[in-house]
């Protein structure tokens, strides 16, 4: 065949085969009389050949080691161009996030693209400072490209940055819930703290609904992130996980704060009451517990609370039974 004939059957074109030929890739097999290229069968089986090496990525120079050294190996080749393509499409995906990220933001001009850029190159900076000072400054600026936020301050161990972060996301109000939302769908149990944390700073009834359902995760940190920020809403769903928290001693101070809160409604406290009550336990393993368990009793009002505080003045543990009795004298005054 000649080389119009190969190149309308095999796709390559007739420029393509001369530069293939003057490589040393490809070699008609024969001439004409008139001295034009003739190719074989076995000659377009190579130009195949050639082709399919080329589409999985292979430079010209390693298409001729993999077809004409016998002791070239693919393997390593593979492998190595399987790595790179991660790689390119792992800085394609990163940049795809980018732009959808400032698209997002809805920038009206250049000067908002280029702030939404240097924002977001900020957040990733490795020095907190910088980082800190990015999530401070977007009110300056304009829009902000929440996702960009959420994912920082789902991924932030700093507690001022995560600070920062948090308070620029409750900026954005109810846009930011969809993101965190992300957050709480994790497999580690610090991004869904984090996300509760977040959520935490955005009163509005979407978040939470996500911090309610948060009551229920597998992680104790996350339970009692979420029970916190329910007990400053004034949710009574986070009562009992409120009252755990006071028995095992973890921010009991600030469980035992939200549930006076929660108690200033009349119709619950006597059950708020009861609930720390049933956590009573007997021994001196439990004196500590007991304790933590009548100060915030103190916190609560109605007779429930103070028949307990009653019972409790009389316990087997001295400092329980004194303050106790000190707190009803308190609560007589």
């Amino acid at each position: 065949m000649l080389i119009g004939e190969v190149a309308r059957r095999s796709g390559v074109s007739a420029r393509m085969l001369r530069h293939y030929e003057s490589l040393g890739l490809l070699r008609p097999s024969g001439r004409s009389g008139a001295g034009y290229r003739e190719y074989s069968g076995e000659d377009v089986r190579r130009i195949f050949h050639i082709e399919s090496l080329r589409s999985l990525g292979l430079g010209l120079r390693e298409v001729a080691r993999a077809l004409d050294d016998p002791a070239f190996t693919p393997s390593g080749l593979i492998d190595d161009l399987a790595r790179q393509l991660r790689e390119r499409i792992a800085a394609e995906t990163r940049l795809l996030t980018r732009l959808e990220r400032i698209g997002a933001a809805e920038p009206a001009g250049w000067d908002e693209v280029l702030r939404a850029v240097a924002l977001l190159q900020a957040l990733r900076s490795p020095s907190p400072g910088e980082r800190q000072r990015a999530a401070l400054g977007v009110a300056e600026g304009g829009p902000a490209p929440v996702e960009a936020l959420a994912e920082a301050a789902l991924g932030e161990s700093d507690p001022h940055v995560a600070g920062a972060l948090r308070w620029a996301l409750a900026r954005a109000g109810g846009a930011a819930v969809g993101p965190l939302a992300e957050g709480l769908r994790s497999s580690a149990a610090e991004v869904r703290e984090r996300a509760v944390r977040a959520l935490a700073e955005l009163p509005v009834p979407a978040a939470t609904a996500l911090l309610e359902g948060a009551l229920e995760d597998g992680d104790a940190g996350v339970r009692r992130a979420a029970a916190l920020a329910l007990g400053a809403r004034g949710v009574a769903r986070a009562v009992p996980a409120l009252a755990d928290m006071v028995v095992e001693g973890a921010n009991d101070v600030d469980a035992a704060d939200a549930l006076g809160a929660l108690a200033g409604d009349p119709t619950r406290a006597d059950r708020i009451a009861a609930g720390l009550l049933d956590r009573l336990g007997h021994g001196p393993a439990r004196a500590a517990a007991r304790l933590r368990l009548v100060q915030a009793l103190a916190g609560i009002p109605g007779e429930a609370a103070a028949r307990g505080l009653s019972d409790l003045s009389r316990d087997e543990d001295p400092t329980v039974a004194r303050t106790a009795a000190y707190l009803l004298q308190l609560r007589a005054a």
